[in-house]
């Protein structure tokens, strides 16, 4: 059995940050990854990160756009605490070696970073390196965590479930399943911080490649915790519609420099521009409402996908700024220096989750949550763009500073029960597994998706029941595997997703109800409580 001060599961920003900080101050942390290291949602982050550092700018206006794109559901509080912490956040990734882009400007005595905009902000405010901000961020702290020694690095191991106390009131750690032995292995810790990402592949078309099943939401709900907020699920308006790239985003910055969306004609060519007559701020409008025009759009005169056009702007502009997109594009035979991108919403990021305070404590004792599994209040309604690896890295230091506080007066790791295998079989049939995934993915994207009615959410409801039921079935009585663990904690993360949906009879933010088209003038959060299972 492994042991640890803090077990960190997942290796994304929120979870190498929180590792380095907790390491860099003397303390031994376990860092575990569901394939490499470096395979976290942040890898493929492309636009950048949000943070007051031009002199034109300032925290009142971060705030207020924060607040306005999320639709009077964030909460004031945790949106000025991030806010406030983002650039001292930026000035430690730097101090970690993270390259961003830079001007020509200086700027506290070196070089001025080179800001860009994106939709729902009203200044230039997002730090990126090129257009692959996530891989130059993900890399720098890959490298990092490799070489320090109080860090221990799991690779290909996929957290199965929590381990609590008799009580039920404090974690103690966490079984994980190893891939490659096929085996399931308990790590003790004083602490447990769940940086697993959010829950968007429990939809069909999905922008993150890997991982996003949901795992530390359903884990921490089945250990207690509420949840809150899980009907608002934010669906990228500009993913690559191509069949040999299917989640490859074309980042929301090139809307920031002046791409505009555009209707296909007949012969493929591009026609209208239509988000002006849906939003006075047309491509830079927020998401929810950039994404439900052109589903509307597309419903509308039955296509497959629209044009998302910046041809209009100097070829070497578009190399330079927008290196990846333009690289990737052409290897599919798009240039788009001469012609417009084909583009279609995806489900990209669930702004609900595990109910934590500003210093990423749960309802659990000793259970922290950071990250896209988190729900701090900071995006309400719908996230404002960039927003995400902003609240990674300020929840990752404030947890820190939390666990620094408080590590000495919790147990040390205690021996933890052996995980028990001694009932169940190998399975014959793993075609059911492969077949309920389908299933739950087709019909949440169907019932669930952009637009919803209480008709589809309760048809949805009770195909996910049932589904719940057959997978703890099978999760009951064969050996598990890496996709039925994901499965399992999908379809938890697929029914919190309807029930707190179907308890929301409104239309706010990424939420769109056709039975409920107005907007309560009373905002409330949307909280379910965990379902407690033994210890």
């Amino acid at each position: 059995m492994t042991a640890t001060d803090v077990l960190v599961i997942g290796s994304g920003a929120a979870g190498l940050s929180l590792a380095l900080r907790l390491a860099q101050a003397g303390r031994s942390v376990c860092v575990v990854s569901k394939t490499r290291l470096s395979s976290g949602s942040t890898l493929w982050a492309q636009g950048g990160i949000s943070a007051v550092l031009d002199e034109d700018d300032s925290l009142d206006s971060h705030v207020r756009d924060t607040l306005t794109a999320g639709a009077g559901l964030c909460d004031d509080a945790a949106v000025r605490f991030t806010v406030e912490r983002g650039p001292a956040c930026i000035e430690w990734l730097l101090d970690q070696g993270v390259e961003f882009t830079r001007g020509d400007d200086e700027f506290n005595g070196g070089s001025r970073l080179h800001l860009t905009r994106e939709g729902g902000h009203s200044h230039r405010r997002i730090v990126h390196a090129a257009d692959a901000t996530g891989r130059a961020v993900e890399t720098t702290l890959v490298s990092l965590a490799s070489e320090h020694p109080n860090i221990t690095v799991l690779e290909r191991r996929v957290a199965v479930d929590l381990v609590r106390d008799a009580d039920g009131g404090r974690v103690l750690g966490a079984y994980l399943y190893n891939r490659d032995s096929k085996h399931v292995d308990a790590v003790a810790a004083r602490a447990v911080a769940l940086c697993t990402g959010g829950a968007n592949q429990v939809y069909l078309y999905s922008s993150n490649p890997f991982g996003a099943s949901g795992d530390g939401i359903a884990m921490a709900w089945r250990a207690g915790c509420r949840v809150a907020n899980m009907e608002f699920m934010q669906f990228h308006p500009t993913c690559l519609f191509h069949p040999e790239a299917r989640n490859f985003l074309i980042s929301e910055a090139l809307r920031g420099e002046g791409a505009v969306l555009r209707l296909p004609q007949p012969d493929g060519s591009p026609g209208e521009r239509f988000m002006p007559r849906f939003d006075d701020r047309a491509e830079l409008a927020p998401r929810d409402i950039v994404a439900r025009a052109i589903d509307h759009e597309m419903k509308r005169l039955g296509l497959k996908h629209v044009l998302l056009d910046i041809t209009h702007q100097p070829a070497e502009f578009i190399r330079s700024h927008f290196p990846s997109i333009h690289g990737r594009c052409l290897e599919l035979g798009i240039d788009i220096t001469r012609e417009p991108i084909p583009v279609v919403p995806s489900a990209h990021f669930t702004c609900g989750g595990v109910v934590t305070d500003l210093n990423a404590c749960t309802d659990v004792d000793g259970l922290y949550v950071i990250g896209e599994a988190a729900c701090t209040g900071l995006h309400g309604a719908n996230r404002l763009a960039s927003n995400s690896l902003l609240e990674c890295l300020v929840f990752a230091s404030s947890a820190a500073e939390h666990l620094l506080e408080t590590l000495d007066r919790r147990a040390p790791p205690q021996p933890l029960r052996p995980w028990d295998e001694s009932r169940v079989t190998d399975s014959d049939e793993d075609v059911v597994v492969s077949h309920n995934w389908l299933e739950l993915r087709t019909f949440m994207w169907d019932y669930v998706g952009i637009v919803r009615t209480t008709k589809r959410l309760e048809r949805a409801l009770r195909r996910v029941q049932l589904l719940s039921g057959e997978i703890q079935e099978y999760y009951g009585n064969y050996r598990i595997s890496h996709h039925l663990i994901e499965l399992r904690n999908l379809v938890v993360c697929a029914e919190l997703i309807v029930r707190s949906a179907l308890a929301r009879r409104e239309s706010r933010g990424l939420h769109y109800m056709l039975d409920y088209p107005q907007t309560a003038a009373d905002a409330r959060a949307t909280i379910l409580p965990g379902r407690v299972t033994p210890g």
